[in-house]
């Protein structure tokens, strides 16, 4: 098969979640050696790189010196220009990116959640529009077939789109191999608590700093628990770079009766985020909406005990392996704090359960599900 793949949301070189999610899916789709060949469609006047490990001889490169903003009006109001050479089986998109219907391939796109159409509040205008714009409905009605990250993702979809069932396809996500438990004497451990004040414990919160992912009812369940003797010692460690509307988690911050004990990380790097993980305490993950939810898997993966909101698509993606609590309710978010900080059988159990639960996330079997859609439509 001739597949081509929509790069465009690796143009600015985020990190983000569907950025790692194209990253990861493309590294395991090209490990596959199936005899596909791939095409990386990218545009925009100034784009990052893409991955060197990429460029291989059944692959090939098409940019378009076009800025995105320019070519995602053109499609949305002319349904032109089209990318796909004459010779496409399959036309992939990693997000449902504003691309015209395809003239002979067929177009699978990966939804990853409809936060924006629950949450509306949670967006600017901007992003709103920018919604808008890639007429998101249209895309998943003509598309051939819709990728959900969860089955709780594809029941939205099939609900909020009036799609048929056979039309949306849950393919999980897999977890970077890359977090994973490391040992206590690590240098890079002991570097880290000694440079970074990190030697007194800590709740570890990552993620894109806004609204949806509930930081600022972390902060107000933070300041009830340190109230506690017990956990007076305790600091919440926030990781993640700056996102829309956030003006008002460093407001809250700033107000909070322990905002000296809070440390706003900004945007840390997979080894920062690695040792985060191993040196946290528990890691805390209150978002009021996930269509998957990479970071608490993430913990997992490296040995952390998590509280996460039993919201969405999370009690899904957890089961067993975390506590659940309500986000929109700080005494529940705070009662499980101390619940699971003060239990060292239940800390370890989760720890336990946590470490076999990821184990049902991998890039390979994501891929395999993915590349078997594709073979399916051509």
């Amino acid at each position: 098969m001739k597949i081509v793949v929509d790069t465009r949301v690796l143009g600015r070189g985020n990190v983000s979640g569907v950025e790692e999610y194209t990253r990861h899916m493309v590294d395991a789709l090209l490990q596959e050696n199936t005899g596909d060949q791939y095409e990386f469609f990218s545009s925009g006047l100034s784009r990052a790189p893409l991955p060197e490990n990429w460029i291989r001889e059944n692959t090939s490169v098409r940019v378009w010196g076009i800025p995105n903003r320019f070519l995602d009006a053109s499609i949305r109001l002319l349904g032109m220009p089209h990318i796909e050479p004459r010779d496409a089986d399959v036309v992939f998109s990693p997000h449902f990116n504003a691309l015209p219907k395809p003239r002979t391939a067929k177009r699978v796109i990966t939804f990853h959640d409809l936060s924006f159409l629950h949450f509306p509040e949670f967006y600017p205008a901007r992003k709103r529009f920018w919604h808008w714009l890639q007429g998101y409905k249209t895309q998943a009605r003509e598309a051939d077939m819709l990728v959900a990250v969860s089955e709780f993702t594809r029941r939205d979809l099939m609900s909020a789109f009036g799609l048929h069932e056979t039309k949306v396809r849950t393919v999980y996500s897999g977890v970077n191999p890359f977090y994973r438990k490391l040992a206590p004497d690590d240098p890079k451990h002991v570097a880290m608590m000694r440079d970074w004040r990190l030697a007194r414990p800590f709740l570890l919160f990552v993620g894109t700093l806004e609204p949806r992912k509930n930081i600022s009812g972390l902060i107000r369940a933070f300041d009830v628990v340190k109230s506690d003797p017990y956990l007076r010692e305790l600091r919440l460690v926030i990781a993640g770079k700056r996102g829309w509307l956030c003006d008002t988690i460093f407001r809250d911050a700033a107000r909070a009766k322990w905002k000296d004990d809070i440390i706003f990380w900004g945007e840390a790097s997979h080894e920062e985020l690695r040792i985060l993980y191993n040196l946290a305490e528990a890691f805390v993950y209150p978002s009021f909406f996930e269509g998957f939810g990479f970071p608490p898997l993430e913990a997992q993966a490296c040995g952390t005990s998590v509280i996460t909101s039993n919201r969405s698509s999370l009690p899904e993606i957890v089961r067993d392996s975390a506590l659940l609590v309500d986000p929109w309710k700080v005494g529940e978010l705070a009662d499980a704090i101390r619940m699971l900080l003060k239990g060292s059988a239940l800390k370890e159990r989760l720890i336990n359960k946590g470490s076999e639960n990821v184990k049902r996330f991998t890039w390979k079997a994501a891929a395999r599900s993915l590349r078997n859609i594709f073979s399916e439509l051509s």
